[in-house]
């Protein structure tokens, strides 16, 4: 049993969320979403700056009932 089977759904109060992530398999992805800090920002060519910005990776959970999914920036990557 792990932490998320206690939490509540925010949406319909469901309890026991299922644990997950959010994929990412864009060019150079480490295969996890990640969150970075601050309002984004567009370079010069059109991409997000993201030097020097902390970062922490994104974790997820589903509820089993309605599909809400909660959204947590964890660990830093």
């Amino acid at each position: 049993m792990n932490n998320s089977d206690y939490y509540p759904c925010t949406h319909c109060g469901t309890v026991g969320l299922v644990d997950g992530f959010i994929e990412d398999t864009g060019g150079h992805s480490r295969g996890y979403a990640r969150w970075i800090e601050g309002a984004l920002e567009r370079g010069l060519f059109g991409g997000a700056k993201r030097m020097g910005r902390p970062r922490r990776q994104i974790v997820a959970f589903r509820c089993p009932k309605c599909g809400h999914l909660e959204l947590f920036a964890t660990a830093e990557v």
